[in-house]
């Protein structure tokens, strides 16, 4: 061989042994892909251009005590088109008439859409988007658009349908019934948010999700493979909550227009309904730069701050019920300055009170008679009044089924860092403790309750269609915080403080009252500021007979205008005490709360914008909450006008009537 083929075939082994490997590579590969690990491969490439989705499940109903639908899920659609579906006979057949459908419901021309959907045909576009966030009534208006009616394969029609929450009710008592959802944090990642009874009772609300397949086309969109669901979604429970929406209407009204008043920082309002604990109302409204006020934060259950003298009655009762003193126990309080060390306590009556029984310290309020007694009796071992208080349950949080219970805090006798010489009187008036407006409220309540602490309840039951699934009953805390004697004694002091005492301003010789007033100040006037306080009341109502007891803690109003507890907080319980006396008389009421879930199998009548159920005529609204009717009438196209309140008892346009939309209806309300 001679030495030139020798170096050509020297020159043809490393190719050689390349092609070799290159070969062997593509067996391997083939095998690999064929038998080994065909099928992660095959699913791999299929998940890219086919995937499974959510169809989020509606989320159950919230109602109020009284029927009416506080959050409830409604269905809105996104409408698409597969232009290639579509044959050209159909496409030119109806493409005029469609167009002009859609220039009649939306905003352009018909012309615009003619031209855009025989574009969208030339490009063959699958997915064109013909219009978003569609109610009900406009999506069935749409589907029966020329083409479109023909259906997903022959008319190139797509729906996607997905759920937003509303309120009927608007932004009253939002922070208490809350959300539950998913938000985006300022790093991108998403966070779960879980607020008020949304987010709390998420278990019975959330359902469960359905499944579609979807294909990936052209643009990174998505379209769905079959126009039917392979999974249908199953709808969440309905939560039936203890609000009662007239008592609610009337407790918000009248915070807002006093913080409005007095150019309040924020406020809270609750109102619960003595025997069982169940909260009817509860309204937080803070104020905006612009002076507007709005649900901003729940202070009535999260915010823990000094309640001033309404922590005077549970101090009185710690008395009592130790026998320390008795009510018509004589108290000097001087000329209304007392000294304790270095420090002041003051009486806000200049002048002082003089010599004064037990009961009118309560009654007047009195810093030094709170201060003497308590100081007096307890300076040795303070430590038993703080057990004292311990025993009435004060100092320990309620552990409500809501998120965000702010801590209350006593001062520990123990810890020598932060209990002073004056630690012991001041808090005796509500300073240097902490505790919420609900927690307050607790224990006033139990005061009306001939003593019997019931924990404040949010939700009466849950239901599914027409069936109670789970109803909710009182708990109670402690069957008798005191004893009766104390309990009679106090409540006495309770009703003198409106006929006699801090708050006659509110003192109405028609119904009984019974509370206490409270102004603590905050931030002390620090740096040369002027001094901020915050305004409060706590109390019962009928004073002999109590079926509800109510607070208001009203935060920084204007000192020019007003910043004690009678002046601020107390018109607030009047007002509420007042309507409810007169609108809503108090013993129907009381027993009306008593009744049963039936209501809830009659109102599958209402708020029909969360079922497909087309209306063509008009529905018998008979019986159906006047709320619920007014929103499905409007849904519907109706222009709705309505006489009185409650429920539907007649309609100016009969039952069967062919429907129009922008027709008239009036509805008369009972």
């Amino acid at each position: 061989m001679s030495v030139q083929k020798k170096n050509i075939l020297n020159k043809l082994y490393p190719v050689a042994i390349l092609l070799l490997l290159f070969a062997v590579t593509i067996v391997y590969k083939l095998v690999d892909i064929q038998l080994i690990n065909g099928d992660l491969y095959k699913n791999e490439a299929q998940d890219r251009v086919i995937k499974k989705f959510d169809i989020p499940a509606n989320r159950g109903n919230v109602y109020s005590a009284d029927g009416n639908l506080l959050a409830t899920s409604v269905s809105r659609f996104d409408i698409h088109m597969d232009l290639v579906t579509v044959s050209n006979k159909n496409f030119e057949k109806y493409v005029k008439e469609l167009a002009l459908s859609m220039s009649k419901m939306f905003t352009k021309s018909a012309s615009y859409y003619e031209n855009r959907l025989r574009k969208a045909k030339k490009n063959k576009s699958r997915y064109l988007l013909i219009a978003r966030d569609l109610s009900y009534t406009e999506y069935l208006k749409v589907k029966n658009f020329p083409l479109f009616k023909l259906g997903a394969f022959k008319g190139g029609f797509i729906k996607e349908q997905k759920t937003v929450r509303e309120r009927p009710i608007g932004k009253i008592a939002e922070r208490t019934i809350g959300w539950d959802e998913i938000r985006e944090g300022a790093d991108g990642k998403p966070f779960p948010v879980h607020v008020g009874l949304e987010g709390n009772y998420r278990e019975y609300l959330r359902g469960k999700n359905g499944k579609r397949l979807k294909q990936k086309i052209a643009k990174g969109q998505w379209k769905p493979i079959f126009d039917a669901q392979e999974q249908d979604p199953v709808d969440g429970k309905d939560i039936i909550t203890t609000i009662n929406v007239n008592i609610q209407d009337i407790a918000h009204h009248a915070l807002l227009a006093q913080l409005e008043k007095f150019k309040a920082d924020h406020g809270a309002v609750i109102v619960m309904e003595t025997r069982t604990g169940e909260i009817k109302a509860i309204s937080n409204l803070g104020r905006t730069k612009s002076g507007k006020y709005y649900e901003r934060l729940n202070y009535a259950i999260g915010e823990s701050h000094e309640p001033g003298s309404t922590f005077k009655l549970m101090s009185m009762v710690v008395a009592l019920e130790d026998k320390v003193i008795d009510s018509s126990s004589v108290i000097d309080t001087g000329d209304g300055k007392w000294k304790v060390g270095k420090r002041i306590v003051r009486d806000s009556h200049h002048g002082g009170y003089g010599k004064i029984t037990a009961a009118q310290v309560i009654e007047k309020s009195s810093n030094v008679g709170i201060a003497k007694i308590i100081y007096n009796h307890y300076n040795n071992n303070p430590q038993k009044f703080i057990d004292g208080l311990h025993k009435l349950e004060v100092g320990f949080k309620l552990n409500i089924p809501i998120k965000g219970e702010g801590k209350p805090y006593l001062p520990d006798p123990k810890n020598k860092n932060r209990w002073y010489g004056t630690t012991l009187p001041w808090m005796s008036f509500g300073y240097g403790v902490s505790i919420t407006p609900l927690q307050t409220l607790t224990f006033y309540n139990a005061i009306a309750n001939n003593g019997k602490m019931v924990k404040p309840m949010f939700v009466k039951a849950v239901k599914q269609q027409d069936e109670v699934l789970k109803v909710f009953k009182t708990e109670v805390i402690n069957e008798q915080i005191c004893s009766q004697s104390t309990i009679h004694k106090v409540n006495k002091m309770l009703q003198n403080v409106v006929k006699r005492g801090t708050a006659t301003n509110i003192y109405n010789k028609n119904y009984f009252l019974a509370g206490k007033t409270g102004t603590c100040l905050v931030d002390y006037g620090k740096n040369g500021d002027k001094p901020q306080y915050i305004a409060s009341f706590a109390g019962f109502f009928p004073a002999d007979n109590p079926q509800y007891s109510c607070i208001v803690v009203i935060h920084k109003p204007d000192t020019e205008l007003g910043y004690y507890g009678a002046t601020v907080a107390a018109p607030v319980f009047a007002k509420i005490a007042q309507k409810l006396y007169t609108d809503t008389p108090i013993v129907d009421e009381f027993n009306q709360l008593k009744s049963d879930y039936g209501f809830l199998n009659r109102s599958e009548r209402r708020y029909n914008i969360n079922s497909e159920l087309q209306f063509k005529t008009m529905p018998n609204l008979t019986g159906m909450v006047g709320m619920d009717a007014i929103s499905l009438l409007e849904n519907l196209g109706l222009k709705v006008s309505f006489k009185g309140s409650g429920k539907v008892i007649n309609q100016s346009i009969k039952t069967g009537e062919k429907l129009k939309k922008g027709n008239k209806i009036t509805l008369e309300l009972s």
